[in-house]
């Protein structure tokens, strides 16, 4: 199975997007890079109709210098599940598109029917904040990515390009700021939460945070795996799939 590639204009933003199977519609958040691809998620594509939009300011997405906050995200993509026709999706964000999918999700709950957060950004525990990368030589940021660096880039589609770096540095101020966890107890969907267990850019403490303000979260830890935990792991992948398959999602026993 391979990605169809679209563009969908979003308030006058020519956006990517990457589609793959066909069931129930899966809308996939990325993070705050898209050089290593996306083809860990096209098993999801067995079973549902898998959506990757990229951002703007991301790949081959047009920009907005003026989407400086994630609420500007968060209306972008109500904006996108709407030209589509969509009234209801599963939601899986990654890390910075972690945090746009838990805010999507506590404020239009009606459109979301699982939630998936991986390693996502925006709860930082005490003594365990999101890595500064701005401060980590160019040589090992990739050893920050991840436990097995040589097979991300064994599968990396292209070269990290600085215009996400930039688009990332907009958002950023506003990805650590905590006064959307006052709202994190809307979210009353079947909820999953997955982290590498070597996660170096959202540490794995990070987590303790999650299931503190969102009820009924499962925590799935990944052994050996970093923060590119899909890349890394099929076994992620996979037990994500399960999760949004199986009868009375979120309420099975945490792994």
């Amino acid at each position: 199975m391979r990605f169809q590639r679209d563009f969908v204009s979003v308030n006058q933003i020519r956006c990517a997007v990457l589609s793959a199977g066909s069931g129930t519609p899966l809308l996939f958040l990325h993070g705050g890079g898209t050089w290593h691809g996306f083809d860990f998620a096209l098993p999801w594509a067995a079973t549902h109709r898998l959506l990757i939009p990229l951002h703007p300011g991301w790949g081959d997405s047009g920009d907005d210098p003026a989407m400086t906050s994630i609420q500007d995200y968060v209306l972008h993509y109500l904006e996108f599940l709407d030209q589509l026709g969509l009234p209801e999706v599963d939601l899986v964000g990654f890390s910075m598109g972690g945090r746009m999918a838990a805010q999507f999700a506590a404020q239009h709950r009606s459109r979301v029917r699982r939630l998936v957060l991986v390693a996502p950004a925006g709860l930082n525990a005490p003594g365990h904040p999101l890595a500064d990368l701005s401060k980590v030589p160019p040589d090992q940021i990739l050893g920050y990515l991840t436990e097995n660096p040589a097979r991300i880039l064994a599968q990396a589609t292209q070269a990290p390009d600085p215009r996400e770096g930039q688009s990332f540095g907009r958002l950023l101020p506003d990805l650590l700021d905590r006064k959307f966890a006052r709202w994190l107890h809307r979210l009353n969907q079947p909820s999953m939460l997955v982290w590498g267990e070597k996660d170096r850019i959202t540490p794995l403490q990070q987590a303790d945070e999650w299931l503190r303000y969102v009820p009924g979260l499962q925590l799935h830890r990944v052994p050996n795996a970093g923060h590119l935990v899909l890349d890394e792991m099929p076994q992620a992948v996979k037990a994500i799939g399960n999760f949004l398959t199986r009868p009375e999602a979120g309420y099975g026993s945490p792994t």
